[in-house]
């Protein structure tokens, strides 16, 4: 399964996509050298917790927090050892508990820097005596509990900046300068980090700005705060002001504001600029190469997408979701032996786990090596049963039926409904349904929906029996009933529940009468109205100029969610798209996307399934047909009318394929 967009939590299979041009300077940092150079041991990483005051002067205790922000600040743009923020060990706090920020690090932050990866922690005391501070730092591996490095430095009673950079000095020749030299800023901003209130926090924020116009994390706290409480203007605002100091932020600074101020704003394109100069100025930066790579996974950029996450991988090669996410941008790539590669690594970190099978049956089937994705996804299925609710069961009866083989898929499909029913899954029946109507038996499909909806439609399964009208009126549509889809949709809307209600509009608005594509747009307002509907707006305007068959403009719209990544875009939009090229007379801009196999959604078939499959042949066939390989068209129409059934299909795309 993939797992990618962002930050997301690795384990999950998604489909995504932005798509405009990346800037030059991306193309420079991943191709200037493409030649991959072989995985080192897994790098150290170093966590520097906060620091304990021994003296009896609490009127300093903040300089505990100051001396581990130093020291990790200077280190991060040292090229190594590789550190730990502190925002990093906190991001864990809601999964160990938090603990008072204020707290000496060894006691408070060590089980979540542990958790964050460190492999080496920092942590020591200090003391003011005879006017100077004096301060020890003890480095010891996480992995034998022994000190490696006991440093001790001393200065100034005042002077915390200066003994944070002694101690940063001692670990790395090349630690960089922190972000201010002004004390009255640094112990604003410190004071502020260990608030416990938001106005308290701001105040010492301001008071660090004022000090120190060009310190940036302050901004950058501030900024958050006032995103946290949905001031993102005002989070914009304060991002604005710390990039209009110019030149007086250091250039890596100011590609982190920018990124910030991308997401916030919602800017993809802004944000993929951002980290592109963020990997250009830190090579070393893994988070923000995996970052990108999503990014560029997200614009269909597959070939660059694998550059990205390759490097995060050569920097992190005991990371598994990294090499996950690089199989499956090689496999969209066109790479699939690169592909297979890279999850075969995964596997030898992962042994005892389904996820890299399932994710080989993946890149395979994305590859059209079907009878190798069927084999991946049932050795996942018997390593670990009931896997992703018997996923590779599900997609190994799929990759069966896309070989043209609908006998041998129901075989494979009944174990998977077997596995459900064991599972005491409450609705197998729904799923059993789908399975047929995809396998082509159109007919019998929509008795078994239309009895599970009924037996459904007053008792717990209330939500799921509106769900499967909604999808009985979508497969009423395919079969060229607009009535009785109309008539299924108010259905479906009269035992709506939250988990249905998308499915039911949408099929309500496609059963609409025919219109005009301007007139369709109108209701496409009016049914889903205001920004917040404007994903699912989109979708359900786009399938009904399918429907209608006005290629044209359903091609402007589908070309535009492609591009933009859309969130209700499933698997099957880029055949959706081929689909209006090919009626339109782009050819060449319709091959690249009829490529790949669509790999399925994670929870099964959907009610719009039946809109890619097995109109993928067909479409294969008819490009296949207009760059003169009759052969491979007669093939692929083949197949397309051994998957179809004996029922006839909308749009008249059975009798031509019968030609």
């Amino acid at each position: 399964m993939f797992f990618s967009q962002w930050d997301r939590p690795p384990g999950l299979s998604m489909r995504v996509g932005w798509g405009y041009a990346a800037p030059a300077v991306l193309f420079a940092v991943l191709f200037t050298s493409c030649i991959r150079q072989p995985a080192g041991p897994p790098a150290e990483r170093l966590a520097i917790l906060r620091m304990e005051n021994l003296g009896g002067n609490a009127s300093l205790d903040w300089a505990g927090r100051a001396l581990s922000e130093i020291v990790t600040a200077e280190l991060s743009g040292a090229g190594g050892p590789r550190v730990i923020s502190s925002a990093g060990i906190h991001s864990l706090d809601r999964a160990l508990g938090v603990r008072p920020i204020s707290a000496p690090g060894i006691s408070a932050e060590s089980s979540q820097a542990l958790a964050a990866g460190a492999t080496l922690l920092g942590y020591g005391e200090y003391t003011v005596r005879n006017g100077k501070l004096e301060v020890r730092l003890t480095i010891e591996d996480a992995r034998t509990l022994k000190a490696t490095k006991m440093i001790g430095v001393s200065a100034p009673a005042g002077d915390v900046l200066g003994a944070g950079n002694a101690l940063a000095g001692q670990i790395s020749r090349h630690a960089v300068p922190y972000g201010t030299r002004n004390p009255q800023a640094l112990e604003a901003y410190m004071r502020a980090i260990e608030a416990g209130d938001a106005t308290v926090m701001e105040v010492g924020l301001g008071v660090a700005i004022a000090a120190d116009p060009d310190f940036v994390p302050p901004y950058r706290l501030l900024a958050q705060i006032k995103a946290q409480r949905q001031d993102r203007a005002g989070a914009l605002a304060t991002l604005d002001q710390a990039l209009a100091r110019g030149n007086g932020v250091p250039e890596i600074e100011r590609a982190r504001l920018e990124l910030e101020s991308a997401e916030l704003s919602g800017n993809p394109d802004a944000r993929q600029s951002a980290l592109a100069k963020l990997v250009a100025l830190d090579s070393a930066d893994s988070k923000a190469w995996r970052a990108l790579g999503d990014s560029m996974m997200n614009r269909h950029q597959y070939r660059q997408a694998q550059q990205a996450y390759r490097k995060a991988s050569d920097l992190e090669p005991a990371e598994a979701t990294l090499l996950n996410s690089l199989g499956y941008a090689a496999a969209q790539a066109g790479d699939p032996d690169a592909a297979m590669s890279a999850l075969r690594r995964y596997q030898a970190l992962r042994p005892n786990e389904a996820n890299p099978l399932d994710s080989m049956g993946d890149v395979q089937l994305i590859a059209g090596r079907l009878a190798d994705a069927e084999n991946s996804y049932l050795q996942a299925a018997q390593k670990e049963p009931h896997f992703e609710n018997d996923g590779p069961l599900f997609k190994a009866a799929l990759a069966r039926l896309l070989t043209g083989d609908p006998s041998g898929a129901d075989n494979i499909a009944g174990q998977y409904l077997a596995a459900r029913v064991a599972a005491k899954d409450p609705i197998v029946d729904y799923r059993r349904a789908q399975w047929t109507w995809i396998s082509g038996r159109r007919k019998a499909a929509a008795q078994q929906m239309g009895a599970f909806a009924l037996a459904s439609e007053s008792g717990p399964l209330r939500d799921i029996a509106s769900r499967a009208y909604a999808e009985l009126a979508v497969w009423s549509l395919e079969s060229g009933d607009r009535e009785g889809a109309a008539s299924l949709s108010q259905k479906a809307l009269s035992i709506v529940g939250p988990a249905s209600a998308a499915n039911a509009l949408v099929a309500r608005f496609l059963a609409s009468p025919p219109a005009s594509s301007l007139e369709w747009a109108v209701r496409a307002e009016q049914a889903f109205p205001g920004p917040a509907q404007g994903a699912i707006r989109n979708f359900a305007l786009a399938y009904a100029l399918l429907v209608s068959q006005q290629f044209q403009p359903a091609m402007l719209l589908l070309r535009q969610m492609w591009e933009t990544g859309s969130p209700t875009a499933d698997e099957g939009l880029p055949v959706m798209l081929a689909w209006c090229y090919l009626q339109t007379g782009r050819v060449q801009e319709a091959a690249p996307l009829l490529a790949s196999n669509p790999i399925p959604s994670v929870n099964g078939l959907t009610p719009y399934t039946g809109f890619y499959l097995p109109r993928l042949f067909y479409l294969r066939g008819l490009l296949a047909e207009k760059e003169g390989r009759a052969g491979d068209a007669r093939a692929y129409y083949d197949k397309f009318l051994a998957l179809s059934g004996p029922d006839p299909l909308l749009w008249g795309e059975e009798k031509k394929a019968r030609q």
